[in-house]
């Protein structure tokens, strides 16, 4: 079988376009880097508005829940002042009322002189004298429990027969104040005994 040479093929003389089609890919690469460098910088933006967001609902949640907890604790606050300054007015009304009356007692006191009693009516004198010295008793021995309540209830304690060593030191205070109280009186009582017999010995 005798064979035959194949003609040469023509070449075609196609245009070089290899470096045409590396500049487009590196124009797309570069935009391309552009946009996912755009995305980031909104995807930071974003994270940043998220987390301030996020900030602001915690303080706002802060806010709200001190405030409901500082409304409701001065409201009882309030309530509360508000009875302690009734109670306070009304036991300064009390106390003041009983520092009046102490004072009209020491005055009345002090305003006894037996050396200017006329014999003659001695008896009207010194009986008048020791009403006024018992009625400065029976009003300190009403208030002065008003002025000092927890001592008066300790006393009440101590005259039960409590055990309590601190209720018998406060019954120890509270004889220890009577006497002091009434030692002026005592004195003022032999003074007027003084007197009855300095006269009745003329």
């Amino acid at each position: 079988m005798s064979s035959h040479a194949l003609p040469d093929e023509p070449q075609l003389d196609l245009p070089a376009d290899d470096g045409l089609n590396s500049e487009n890919l590196n124009s797309q690469v570069q935009r391309t880097e552009e946009q996912i460098l755009v995305l980031r910088r909104q995807q930071d933006a974003l994270e940043q508005e998220k987390r301030e967001l996020e900030e602001l609902g915690r303080k706002q949640e802060q806010f709200q829940t001190g405030r409901a907890d500082l409304v409701e604790k001065l409201a009882r606050s309030l309530a509360v002042l508000d009875r302690e300054i009734t109670d306070a007015q009304k036991r300064s009304s009390l106390l003041q009322d009983i520092r009046e009356s102490f004072g009209q007692h020491l005055e009345i006191l002090d305003a006894i002189n037996a050396r200017n009693w006329n014999p003659a009516d001695l008896h009207r004198e010194l009986t008048k004298a020791l009403g006024a010295v018992d009625d400065a008793r029976s009003d300190y021995v009403r208030s002065f429990p008003k002025i000092s309540p927890e001592r008066a209830a300790n006393l009440a304690g101590g005259a039960a027969g409590s055990a309590d060593p601190a209720l018998g030191r406060d019954f120890i205070y509270w004889l220890q104040s009577g006497f002091a109280f009434t030692l002026p009186l005592l004195a003022l009582g032999v003074i007027l005994l003084i007197v009855l017999v300095a006269v009745f010995n003329r």
